[in-house]
């Protein structure tokens, strides 16, 4: 089992009136760790970081579906978190990204506060329609397969 592991920092904008993050910026944050991930820059040079986005590139990702579970609140932290990322699905134009968020490395003890999956569609920008994996994406992405999050609620 191969995971990514990307730190993202909390901000105080993040905190909510509970000292805990608020359940919308936590879709951010998901955000943030996603495109260090599998966009441009990479986490640590990952060699997951394939796709091109923004002004100018020939692709697009839509979000097709987003699925989060909180398993105990996230509060303030010096130090970021632990985001382990890795796909459970490739279709022929989409993919699943799923998290699980963890306290940041060396606080004890590990706790796991949330986890989420990401549909996410390639889409070509010049006609709008969805765009295959390309063989350079699939290759980079296939040792990150594995079973899907597991989820309590349904």
């Amino acid at each position: 089992m191969t995971r990514l592991h990307v730190p993202i920092a909390v901000r105080w904008s993040d905190l909510d009136a509970y000292e805990h993050v608020n359940n919308a910026r936590m879709f951010t944050l998901l955000e943030e760790a996603r495109i260090a991930a599998f966009w441009g820059g990479g986490a640590d040079g990952s060699p997951t970081a394939v796709l091109t986005t923004g002004p100018g590139a020939a692709s697009i990702t839509l979000i097709a579906a987003q699925q989060i579970e909180y398993r105990a609140p996230i509060p303030f932290h010096r130090e970021p978190l632990d985001v382990e990322l890795w796909l459970s699905r490739m279709g022929g134009a989409s993919l699943q990204v799923c998290y699980e968020l963890y306290t940041p490395v060396g606080v004890e003890p590990r706790t796991l506060y949330t986890v989420a999956a990401t549909t996410i569609v390639l889409v070509d920008r010049a006609s709008g329609a969805p765009r295959r994996i390309t063989d350079e994406e699939r290759a980079a992405w296939e040792p990150y397969l594995e079973a899907p999050a597991v989820f309590r609620q349904h």
